[in-house]
């Protein structure tokens, strides 16, 4: 496991070349009264590629993916998530992704299975396309044995697995992933990059959010946030050279010191 996930270090992930865009901005703004929380950023991600998402607390990460997931409404500018817009189809764009929220927005009260079974309502799926999407599902993410566990009963481990099994169960082509593996001891952080990779392998799109420096190794671009804008979006690996940095910790540091220059 450690083994494959040193190997992309190299670089990170690349897009998979599959032609066009997944998620596409142009000028995205959010305010919050006299608040800049989003400031008028741009950028694409790839069909099939892994697209992390990094900066601060505060730095405008969630409040950005929030947007493309139709969550919450831009103040300015535009965008398109699978090809739907996120103001004009922001309920197409719900039921076309996969979204796991920094809290999971599990129910502890019901078992794995019945957490599968309400949220595979909530898509529309059929009895049977539920039955036979969380057995797929829980045996993809180890957690075939726990089906009929109380979540609420269960390591943040198996929640975050858990979580992400109810985000995959329409099968999405994109996938948002906002801060995934906050809070998780580091074996259960490597096991949730393996399962990401699994996705990109299936073509699908991983937009994942997080503060953890070193994931970002994992992703085939990184843009970072600083301050509601993007102050850096490139290969990590490249992103590296031009900062003189052995580490994206590194690379992270200096781009959060130039703010007092």
């Amino acid at each position: 496991m450690g083994e494959r996930l040193a190997s992309k270090r190299e670089g990170g992930r690349r897009p998979a070349g599959l032609g066009g865009f997944a998620v596409e901005v142009h000028e995205l703004t959010r305010s919050f009264g006299s608040f800049l929380a989003v400031d008028h950023i741009s950028f694409g991600v790839a069909k099939g590629e892994i697209f992390g998402f990094l900066g601060a607390n505060g730095a405008g990460k969630t409040t950005t993916i929030r947007m493309l997931c139709g969550l919450l409404l831009p103040s300015a500018g535009t965008g398109s998530v699978g090809g739907y817009d996120i103001i004009r189809d922001s309920e197409r764009v719900k039921l076309n992704i996969g979204y796991m929220s920094q809290r999971f927005s599990l129910y502890e009260d019901l078992t794995v299975a019945e957490n599968l079974e309400f949220f595979g309502g909530i898509y529309g799926l059929t009895r049977r396309g539920i039955v036979e999407r969380r057995r797929e599902l829980l045996e993809s993410v180890g957690l075939a044995g726990e089906s009929d566990k109380l979540v609420g009963s269960l390591p943040v481990g198996f929640k975050q697995r858990t979580a992400l099994s109810a985000a995959l169960l329409h099968d999405p082509e994109i996938v948002f992933l906002d801060e995934p593996t906050s809070g998780v001891d580091p074996v259960a952080r490597r096991s949730f990059w393996l399962l990401i990779y699994e996705l990109a392998d299936r073509g699908k799109t991983v937009f994942v959010t997080t503060h953890y420096m070193d994931e970002s190794e994992y992703c085939g671009r990184v843009a970072i946030m600083k301050l509601g804008r993007i102050a850096a979006l490139e290969n990590p690996h490249r992103l590296k050279e031009r900062y003189r940095a052995a580490s994206m910790q590194e690379v992270f540091m200096r781009i959060e010191s130039e703010k007092d220059r």
